[in-house]
């Protein structure tokens, strides 16, 4: 197949131009090329999408597939008037941000309420807005395509440094502090699953609405299965909600975060998606383990970033956690 993918610079779109063109597809891969470097093997063609004729180097070439990862309706739009043409397999990356309710747990793509679409283009990126952005995007789309929401993306390459907090502070083994209790509910996606999905959709001609996002474990499984995996020694603290917020430990991302964190009850439906229609579509998942492994190994290998607590920021609120319950210690130890 001739694959067009819409970006392709940087982590899931480089994954997925890496997984079809090893796939034996001819890729081509269109973007500014500043967000880094295009996949080995790849074809390169210089666009920008947000002036009104940025689309003008691709004139005139066919595709028969192209995915598309952009979060801007404008781009969108101009993409879907000038390559969605009959015959071609039309895929855009979604999120499950779109959501509405974030609250109710086990929702499905296909029922699920929508945040309103954006009536204009967007200038920052709060998660509302960043959602509402992308129903706009869906809705240029169309239904004839194959919408893939994602959830949370982990893996090798990832420039948020968010998943990577988790192997890079077990690694360092002793006293960890973990947020809310061991049940709470963790999703997450490899990119490298989600890639080889996306290809598998241009290659079958899947079409329709799912939630790219992988099962539902809880934080003491996906903990203790990463420090296994990683040869860790470590003891987990978990510490509740309030004394967190208290102690100023920020939820699922940033500078002073624990990573992946979301209070409860607010986001009980957001790490808890029904994904049996995306299985069922042939989504696979690898072990949480092997994600934890392989984005350690290009953290090392690349001086990858990594965005959470630092290790004092932890000691303090560790400290501040046991004096002000001196006789609590709870935890779990994982040796290898």
């Amino acid at each position: 197949m001739r694959i067009l993918v819409l970006g392709g610079s940087q982590f899931l779109g480089r994954a997925i131009a890496s997984h079809a063109c090893a796939g034996g597809h001819d890729v081509t891969c269109a973007a500014r090329g500043l967000a880094g470097p295009i996949a080995a093997g790849t074809r390169f063609v210089r666009i920008d999408r947000d002036e009104a004729d940025g689309l003008a180097p691709l004139a005139g070439e066919t595709f028969d597939a192209v995915v598309d990862v952009s979060r801007h309706p404008g781009q969108v739009r101009r993409a879907v008037a000038a390559l969605k043409r009959p015959g071609v397999h039309w895929t855009f990356v979604s999120t499950i941000s779109v959501y509405a309710d974030n609250r109710i747990p086990g929702q499905r793509a296909d029922t699920a309420p929508l945040r309103e679409p954006v009536a204009g283009e967007i200038e920052h990126s709060t998660e509302a807005i960043y959602g509402a952005a992308k129903v706009a995007c869906e809705q240029a789309v169309g239904d004839d395509a194959f919408i893939c929401r994602a959830g949370l993306i982990a893996g090798p390459e990832d420039p948020t440094g968010r998943f990577a907090y988790w192997p890079a502070r077990l690694a360092r083994g002793g006293e960890v502090l973990a947020p809310g209790s061991p049940e709470d509910a963790v999703q997450f996606i490899d990119v490298r699953d989600l890639a080889q999905w996306i290809v598998h959709a241009a290659e079958t001609g899947l079409t329709g609405i799912y939630d790219g996002i992988g099962p539902i474990r809880t934080r003491g499984e996906f903990l203790s299965e990463c420090a296994s995996a990683l040869n860790a020694f470590c003891t987990f603290t978990w510490v509740d909600r309030p004394f967190l917020e208290a102690h100023d430990v920020r939820r699922w991302a940033g500078p002073r975060s624990l990573p992946m964190w979301l209070p409860l009850p607010d986001y009980a439906g957001f790490l808890t998606r029904d994904t049996s229609p995306a299985r069922a579509a042939g989504l696979t998942s690898r072990p949480a383990g092997d994600t934890a492994r392989d984005t350690l190994d290009w953290l090392r290998a690349n001086n990858g970033p990594v965005v959470g607590l630092s290790s004092d920021e932890e000691k303090e609120v560790l400290a501040a956690w046991h004096a002000h319950q001196p006789y609590v210690r709870t935890g779990q130890s994982f040796a290898r």
